[in-house]
């Protein structure tokens, strides 16, 4: 999953998080479940500076039965 941050502000992001929602999806297309994972900011990021950063979404191989399959369908960022 690759997010772009841009720092609007007049100082740099020094520290926050992102929390990815991932969703089990069955077969039919039903969302049976979210599974949330949170990682730190890529920082500091600078005053007016934008930035792409890529992440692997992992969800345990039994939250996934067969047949079903994920989607990375929500992202949040907290700056601290």
């Amino acid at each position: 999953m690759t997010v772009g941050f841009r720092n609007s502000g007049g100082t740099a992001v020094r520290s926050g998080s992102v929390t990815f929602g991932t969703h089990v999806i069955g077969a039919l297309g039903i969302d049976w479940g979210t599974v949330d994972s949170t990682v730190d900011l890529p920082v500091p990021i600078a005053p007016g500076a934008h930035e792409d950063h890529t992440w692997t979404v992992c969800v345990d191989a039994w939250r996934v039965p067969l047949g079903m399959h994920i989607e990375t369908r929500d992202v949040s960022v907290r700056w601290t």
